[in-house]
């Protein structure tokens, strides 16, 4: 494998840009850009609301591990993953055989205000959404901090993340072809 042709997975909590770097940064590449939940959504052709309220997280969390295994291309992909996707056991190991993983990373408040307006979130359906947000952010943020290069996306013009991610895949894609061809 090339380099050049290396996976991108952009993990990261909700909120923090990972469709929309994703977007820019595989049309900057001439990359596919895939979203995990769109993609669970198109093949379950349920809402991820749906899914949750019908089938429950856990076999959400399944068909994650599914996509991720081979719902997706396995060369010139961007993949934004759901903000979940990263912390099920095992996950984070997977993502790094398949390319390179980078964090996206935001203050709570900047994601309070990114995910206010937005009802297809499952797990903001809470009587105190902000209150969810913080505790999940604190149990998520250790795993993110792990999963790779973080980079901050609060109050940066998009054109600067993406100059950011790229610079961080371009390096992190040699290692890991490097890595590949050791074993």
């Amino acid at each position: 494998m090339n380099a050049a042709d290396v996976n991108l997975y952009l993990v990261g909590f909700m909120g923090t840009g990972k469709s929309t770097v994703g977007r820019a940064v595989a049309h900057k590449l001439g990359f596919g850009m895939v979203d995990s939940d769109h993609e669970i959504e198109r093949l379950e052709k349920k809402t991820i609301p749906e899914i949750f309220a019908q089938d429950g997280e856990p076999a959400f969390r399944a068909m994650e591990r599914a996509f991720v295994e081979g719902g997706h291309a396995a060369e010139r992909t961007v993949v934004s993953c759901g903000g979940g996707l990263v912390v099920q056991p095992g996950m984070l190991a997977l993502l790094k055989t398949k390319g390179v993983v980078i964090c996206l990373h935001a203050s709570v408040e900047t994601i309070l205000a990114r995910t206010s307006r937005q009802q297809n979130r499952p797990l903001l359906v809470a009587e105190n959404p902000e209150e969810r947000i913080r505790t999940l952010f604190a149990q998520r943020e250790p795993i993110y901090k792990q999963s790779g290069t973080v980079i901050l996306t609060d109050s940066r013009p998009l054109a600067d993340i993406a100059g950011h991610v790229m610079r961080a895949w371009r390096r992190d894609a040699g290692d890991f072809v490097r890595a590949r061809g050791s074993r």
